[in-house]
């Protein structure tokens, strides 16, 4: 199978063109990447060279997942989040460049807080949003903390992948529960729990459907369970001033603003995402 690395680029970058995959340059290339071992900088340095045999059978067939439905993150095992390379599995949720504001927020949050900063990622799936902080707010602390055994197990990988294991700790709870006693005394506690209603499910593009983990999507009859659960349960985690910051659904920001208000958050803010969505609550506990 004689083919340059350009021409197999194109090759698969008109397949998803095809079949109305969003990104399909971007997928292109990191299927060719993947397949073929190389960096984005090698592929491209290269992009004249022919690809081993084996190599293009291997990106022909990781085309044919992706075809079939499989996300990508899935099929490569990695994505990237904050420019940290993590690993992905089916136990998490894919990382989204629509939670990178969240993860923007709390770091600098995070630095507002000082050098004795703790942060808490609750429902941090990958580990993504805390890993961020970690890395750019060196100062702080960080914990992990998720209901999922594989999603602990997996974000202490990822810990250890961006060498932040000094400065992290991961602690299985439970969101609708109230905190553990060793649990306490954050100045943020950043959360990006399920919010999808139960009902809209079946509605979610089969991507996401058939494949990422239900438990990390689903939010209740309305999708404001977690919400409701962590503004009135969560509150004693919490420093004097310290901030709760929530990643919401499309059309979520006011209710969960409401929420917030009646378990007497202060200063209560929603902050956009880089399409102009609200994306982001944050309230500010008075005691």
């Amino acid at each position: 199978m004689a083919i340059t690395y350009n021409n197999l680029y194109l090759d698969l970058r008109k397949a998803l063109q095809r079949a109305e995959v969003s990104g399909a340059s971007l997928e292109a290339r990191e299927i060719v990447c993947f397949a073929t071992e190389k960096t984005k900088d090698t592929f491209y340095r290269d992009l004249n060279l022919y690809v081993p045999d084996e190599a293009a059978q291997k990106a022909y067939h990781l085309l044919k997942r992706r075809l079939s439905g499989e996300p990508l993150a899935y099929i490569i095992g990695e994505w990237e989040f904050y420019g940290m390379p993590l690993e992905v599995t089916q136990d998490v949720l894919i990382p989204r460049i629509d939670t990178e504001c969240l993860a923007m927020r709390a770091i600098q949050l995070a630095g507002e807080a000082g050098s004795t900063a703790r942060v808490l990622d609750l429902c941090s799936g990958s580990g993504c949003i805390g890993l961020a902080v970690a890395k750019n707010a060196p100062n702080c602390r960080v914990v992990l903390a998720d209901l999922s055994d594989p999603a602990l197990a997996l974000s202490k990988r990822n810990a250890r992948q961006n060498r932040l294991l000094s400065r992290v700790t991961i602690f299985q709870a439970d969101a609708l529960q109230p905190p553990p006693s060793l649990l306490w005394d954050f100045d943020v506690i950043v959360c990006n729990p399920p919010y999808i209603p139960t009902a809209d499910l079946a509605q979610l593009d089969e991507t996401v459907r058939n494949w990422e983990p239900r438990i990390a999507l689903d939010g209740g009859e309305d999708g404001l369970m977690f919400y409701r659960a962590v503004a009135a349960r969560w509150h004693p985690a919490l420093r004097l001033g310290g901030t709760l910051l929530f990643e919401v659904g499309i059309g979520q920001a006011d209710a969960v603003g409401a929420i917030l208000h009646q378990n007497h958050y202060e200063s209560i803010r929603i902050w956009q995402d880089s399409q102009g969505i609200e994306r982001i609550v944050e309230g500010k506990s008075n005691h």
